[in-house]
């Protein structure tokens, strides 16, 4: 039986909320070295620290935490975030994280932005979504580029990682930016 029951649904992905049978998929997906190193991810979490923040999630109603699926198998590839929803300025950050690098640079991740950008901008009424990528993950970069983001600035050495300071560039997308490229 299907499991695609997603909150947002695309071509070859769906966006689903997390829930409790989740924690140990998610525990494992996120702990491959390449994955730590493209999302900077200095912290270790323990299973039940992580089953705990699952739980916590439905009372934060500053952010929305979904899982990024496969359609053909529902396979859990990633997870994508809007948080730190600021409702007074209509202001938040974007955050995604496809796990393994088999599923890297298949399209999956683009199409999951553009469902949560569509989300965030069509139905949470934000007026500008921000992201920052680090200066070495030129390949998210590229994508947030070609999707619409658009480069604000650099934050010098704001990550300590794997024994030296990386930057990091901060980049958003405003909601007039967002329809124009993909409402008609």
């Amino acid at each position: 039986m299907s499991k695609q029951s997603g909150l947002l649904s695309g071509q070859r992905v769906y966006l689903r909320p997390l829930n409790a049978e989740d924690a140990e998929l998610y525990y494992h997906m996120f702990y491959g070295t390449e994955t730590r190193r493209l999302t900077g991810t200095q912290k270790h979490m323990t299973k039940e620290q992580i089953a705990a923040y699952i739980e916590r999630k439905p009372g934060d109603d500053s952010s929305v935490l979904l899982l990024i699926a496969l359609k053909e198998n529902d396979e859990i590839i990633g997870d994508i975030a809007i948080q730190d929803m600021d409702r007074n300025n209509r202001t938040a950050n974007l955050r995604i994280a496809i796990g393994e690098e088999r599923h890297q640079g298949q399209g999956y991740g683009r199409e999951a932005l553009l469902l949560m950008l569509d989300y965030g901008f069509g139905i949470l009424n934000l007026h500008r979504i921000e992201l920052e990528v680090y200066t070495y993950n030129n390949r998210a970069a590229h994508v947030y580029e070609s999707i619409g983001f658009v480069r604000e600035g650099v934050r010098r050495h704001a990550l300590f990682y794997n024994h030296e300071y990386h930057d990091v560039v901060m980049m958003s997308m405003l909601e007039t930016e967002y329809r124009e490229r993909y409402i008609h």
